[in-house]
């Protein structure tokens, strides 16, 4: 007579773990998912205007105006992190103090106050320039366009800052040090050492910064800057199209962010590419070295 082990498992059927929370949970966004269809299918939407207004001259001259202020402004606050950051970090207590205070202010104090700050600037300094040589109104210089650049360029600038110094900060100080043992001034170890390696720490933050910027451009509006919401709500508060207008808008600041985060994955993988190249060189120098 034959007996089964208390320790045998041949004999046990195999069954699948049930995950009812994951089905339920799917069916409930598919649930969610099918309503805002249906809602937007059979709502009071006239889609032959959202295609009308797709290409319509004044919304593709607001796509350009967001594009150019995006690029514009992460230019200018790129410069400014750049240079605020070695600021910050520089043994001079005075440079430190100015680069502290700026990134204090335009980190404390939201951007739609700052630009609306430079666009009425003439309130505070009537004219500019230099007396005897240029002078200018203010309100013919801080242009709507000026104000929304320096209020979002200089704005970014404080935020850049800091993520530049972190990268900086992710650099092994002995790199430096090695830099100033051959002779190389600090700014030129910065620039030709410690920037080059910090770089794959810095560009996944800053190109969220430029996503984020893309859409940041839509507070311009305010200030009658023509980007492409501002654009569209000029258009709707002629014909009363508000949903419309608004859809066209989602559609042109969706693709650009595509468009931009393509762009963005496709630089993360060079400098990635390009660290992995220099640590193999390493690696081979050091055992050729050592052999």
């Amino acid at each position: 007579m034959s007996t089964i082990s208390p320790y045998a498992i041949d004999h046990l059927k195999v069954v699948p773990r049930r995950y009812y929370g994951r089905w339920l949970s799917a069916a409930l966004i598919l649930l969610a998912l099918g309503f805002v269809v249906h809602a937007f299918a059979h709502g009071q939407i006239e889609w032959a205007v959202v295609a009308k207004f797709m290409t319509a001259k004044v919304i593709l001259q607001g796509l350009l105006n967001t594009i150019l202020m995006t690029i514009y402004a992460m230019v200018v606050g790129i410069v400014l992190g750049v240079v605020f950051a070695v600021m910050v970090m520089s043994p001079n207590k005075l440079l430190k103090a100015v680069a502290t205070f700026y990134i204090w202010f335009f980190r404390g104090t939201p951007l739609l106050l700052q630009m609306l700050l430079w666009f009425n600037l003439a309130l505070v300094f009537p004219t500019m320039g230099i007396p005897g040589w240029f002078e200018a109104r203010t309100v013919d210089i801080i242009t709507p366009f000026v104000a929304s650049l320096l209020g979002l360029g200089i704005g970014q600038g404080a935020y850049t800052a800091e993520v530049v110094r972190g990268g900086i900060l992710a650099v092994d100080n002995g790199q430096t040090e090695a830099a100033k043992a051959i002779g190389m001034t600090r700014l030129t170890a910065l620039r030709r050492i410690v920037l080059p390696q910090a770089m794959r720490v810095i560009i996944p933050p800053v190109g969220n910064e430029v996503i984020s910027m893309i859409k940041l451009t839509s507070v311009a509006s305010v200030i009658q800057f023509s980007e492409i919401l501002h654009n569209a709500q000029t258009i709707y508060f002629a014909n009363a199209r508000v949903i419309e207008l608004l859809i066209v808008a989602t559609i042109w600041y969706l693709a650009v962010v595509t468009v931009f985060s393509i762009g963005q994955h496709f630089l993360e993988q060079v400098f990635s590419r390009e660290r992995r190249a220099r640590a193999r060189t390493r690696a081979a120098g050091t055992q050729g070295a050592t052999g």
